[in-house]
């Protein structure tokens, strides 16, 4: 199977359940197992809650890029966004490692993404963010 989604939305709270949803019932066409479905969902909320938080600072009005490339049974998952970068990318991918460490943030989004997702590149280049999850789906049918 092969299939494509691109979505924009704003950096608001709310719409972090929104693309978690919409990303899941989209890969959801590659008959992935339920767990499988569930470690999308996790990776893209972390992803997204990222974008908000640190790219945006909370400012509510940007907007954040989901694209969604299906291909057989693997699911490739781009998040980006263009707000303050990230300056060191390997520090940020250090377990516990946050930038805002008066707020109740546990520095952990990377490290959940990676859990849950078979591949994780992070780039921050010419103000933009861009996040790839890349999730093979092993007890899809199309496998």
């Amino acid at each position: 199977m092969q299939n494509y989604l691109n979505m924009k939305i704003l950096s608001i709270p709310e719409n972090v359940a929104f693309a978690r949803s919409t990303v899941g019932a989209f890969c959801a066409g590659a008959d992935p197992s339920v767990e499988e479905l569930n470690d999308v969902r996790t990776a893209v909320s972390e992803a997204v809650t990222n974008c908000i938080v640190h790219g945006y600072e909370g400012r509510k009005t940007e907007i954040i890029e989901i694209t969604v490339k299906l291909l057989d049974e693997k699911a490739v998952i781009e998040i980006s966004d263009r707000g303050v970068g990230i300056p060191d990318i390997p520090k940020a991918l250090e377990p516990f490692f946050t930038t805002k460490p008066n707020e109740e943030r546990s520095g952990m989004g990377f490290t959940i993404m990676q859990t849950f997702t078979d591949d994780l590149k992070v780039t921050s280049e010419n103000d933009e963010t861009k996040v790839v999850l890349t999730k093979t789906f092993k007890n899809t049918k199309n496998a």
